[in-house]
């Protein structure tokens, strides 16, 4: 497992990926569980396995394909990644975060970022969109800080703030196309777990208590690192279950991918607004 890695290794990465493709995009996508089919609506891909970049690490997990998809969506180059790397396979919080690095070496100035989320606030329902309007770092809260080990100054500071990590702008950017589309949009918070297991139903108590609305097992040590180094962050959950709060109902990875077919959808629709509002 890797502690830390080196500006040099991160740019071994970055110039990897420059010699596979000629776009230079300012916007980057991260795909979770069951959202890959976005990918395939990517025009003229540049298709890079993450096993052919050096020191990156490879996605284990169903329903990731672990690649990146370089390419033009909505007229707008961008830099997809077809899936995305969990701390709970093993990898360091280092790896977990190398492919964020990466992208701020290549001069992406803009994360939008995914995930499936079981849905907390009792009001979601599987197939919702939730804004994450903030999030609550309990992998950090117990001592898994992406940001712990040597600071790079060169990219961002020792201490950065956190108080606004989902841009306010791209968010009401969101918020519009949403209204204009008649869009049924949730807004909430998402706590960060490390899984694989799932929450406990005392778990989920407890994060409902501490006011959390969807609960994951990713995404906030990547929305670190971006703030980390400057980048703008819109975040966006897919509600794939209900919050099992009294332990009457089992919740499998199956119903997550099978969610994802209905979020996607939706999911496609709002990203596609914020590229052409991005132009």
């Amino acid at each position: 497992m890797i502690a830390h890695f080196s500006l040099e290794q991160i740019d071994e990465a970055v110039d990897a990926i420059r010699a596979r493709t000629s776009r230079r995009p300012r916007v980057s996508i991260i795909l979770g569980s069951g959202l890959n089919g976005l990918a395939e609506s990517v025009q003229q891909p540049d298709l890079i396995p993450f096993g052919e970049l050096p020191n990156f690490p490879v996605s284990t997990v169903l329903g990731h394909a672990g690649r990146l998809v370089i390419g033009v969506l909505e007229g707008q180059p961008v830099f997809v990644m077809q899936g995305r790397i969990h701390f709970y396979e093993g990898y360091s919080m280092a790896q977990v975060t190398l492919p964020v690095r990466v992208m701020q070496r290549f001069g992406i100035e803009i994360l939008i970022v995914t995930n499936a989320a079981g849905g907390i606030n009792p009001a979601f329902m599987p197939g919702d969109v939730m804004l994450i309007t903030d999030s609550l770092n309990l992998i950090g809260m117990t001592g898994q800080n992406p940001l712990i080990g040597p600071n790079f100054d060169e990219i961002g500071p020792r201490f950065p703030d956190m108080s606004q990590a989902y841009d306010r702008a791209l968010c009401d950017t969101v918020r519009t196309i949403a209204e204009n589309e008649n869009f049924p949009l949730r807004e909430g918070v998402y706590a960060g777990l490390s899984g694989p297991s799932f929450e406990s139903p005392a778990d989920l108590r407890f994060l409902h208590l501490v006011g959390a609305d969807a609960v994951g097992m990713s995404t906030v040590p990547e929305v670190i690192i971006a703030r980390h180094g400057g980048m703008r962050v819109l975040g966006l959950s897919g509600i794939s279950n209900k919050a099992n709060l009294d332990g009457s109902v089992v919740t499998t990875h199956e119903e997550v991918m099978e969610a994802g077919k209905r979020i996607t959808p939706k999911m496609e629709k709002l990203i596609r607004g914020v590229l052409r509002k991005l132009q």
